[in-house]
């Protein structure tokens, strides 16, 4: 990069995702990938901590009175400090427990236009949890450098971040972000779409658990041209109230993917529109690049093509493209100020 960070070099950094929470260490590369969850118990002014991460993916909607799990972050923002800080210490008393370091120096990744306030919580959550000090660094230009592209060159490219809870579009160039918009809900705003639906069109409860494979399913179903058995949806029926499990061909939610990709393009037809002129006519040239768990969500590459007449490039192991650029950072000597 052609700006780096002042100070001390990093050793830790964190891929603070709202699905899932990844530390990279230096030297390691990922060393802690779980998700981005927390149980806590007690209903009072210091709840206590019960469990973090991929023991609590299981505990989901299914807690008795007095449990909880917490979301850390949703729509990519932020909202609970306290289950931040829970996660983190997990994460890093299973990550760094045996390494040399007591008080690791620290990058995290976070959306290119967060606020101030948001990136004060994160700070807070992060020192409370012994990781200190803290820097930041944008999560599409992580991505970008995950993802093998040239960002210091006098060449526009535009990326397509796409997160559980934020989607991001953004111009890149010169080891810079010089343009971008967002849309806070990523695919989780899918999972919520498609528990609507059959909650509208079925008279059937889900979770977000189902919903979340259901989405899994379609996605398997457009890589095979469309081509899929009808999907088994378990939940409780609204009409009787009991337990049941019905069969739904992947074409019934065609609508919903629709309505969830055209928002995507209408976010990247806007940026678009306000890109300047030699920076759109690399990005005619290139195109634009996918990223993010969410960059093999069903049709989404098909309706942004068929909208911006832009070629669209999926990147190789694309949910992995923001750690990998941020160990690419760490590697390269990125200080904490």
């Amino acid at each position: 990069m052609t700006s780096k960070l002042t100070g001390r070099p990093a050793e830790i950094a964190i891929d603070f995702g709202t699905a899932n929470l990844r530390m990279i260490h230096r030297d390691g590369g990922v060393i802690f990938d779980e998700p981005s969850l927390c149980c806590l118990a007690g209903l009072s002014d210091r709840p206590r901590f019960v469990a973090a991460g991929a023991p609590v993916y299981a505990m989901a909607d299914r807690t008795p009175d007095g449990m909880r799990v917490r979301r850390p972050l949703w729509r990519g923002v932020l909202q609970d400090i306290e289950a931040a800080t829970h996660l983190l210490r997990y994460a890093a008393s299973q990550a760094i427990k045996r390494r040399s370091f007591l008080s690791p120096r620290v990058m995290i990744g976070l959306p290119a236009d967060v606020t101030q306030a948001e990136r004060n919580a994160m700070r807070t959550a992060a020192q409370d949890a012994g990781l200190n000090p803290v820097c930041f660094v944008p999560e599409p230009l992580a991505a970008a450098i995950g993802a093998n592209l040239e960002i210091n060159a006098p060449q526009g490219t535009m990326i397509l971040e796409c997160g559980a809870g934020t989607t991001e579009v953004a111009v890149l160039s010169l080891g810079g972000v010089c343009l971008t918009r967002s849309l806070r809900g990523g695919g989780a705003e899918l999972d919520a779409a498609i528990i609507d639906y059959l909650h509208v069109g079925h008279k059937l409860l889900v979770g977000r658990g189902t919903a979340e494979r259901i989405k899994y399913a379609l996605g398997e179903a457009c890589s095979r041209g469309g081509a899929a058995d009808s999907i088994d949806v378990k939940g409780r029926s609204l009409v009787s109230g009991l337990p049941t499990a019905i069969r739904i061909a992947p074409i019934e939610f065609a609508d919903v993917i629709e309505r969830h990709a055209q928002h995507i393009v209408d976010l990247i037809l806007e940026v678009l529109a306000q890109t300047p002129p030699e920076l759109s006519k690399d990005i005619l040239g290139e195109g634009i690049l996918l990223t993010g768990g969410g960059a093999a969500t069903p049709a989404l590459r098909q309706k942004i093509e068929a909208g911006t007449g832009l070629r669209v490039t999926i990147a190789d192991d694309s949910g992995l493209c923001v750690a990998r650029g941020l160990l690419s950072l760490l590697q390269d000597g990125a200080s904490v100020n």
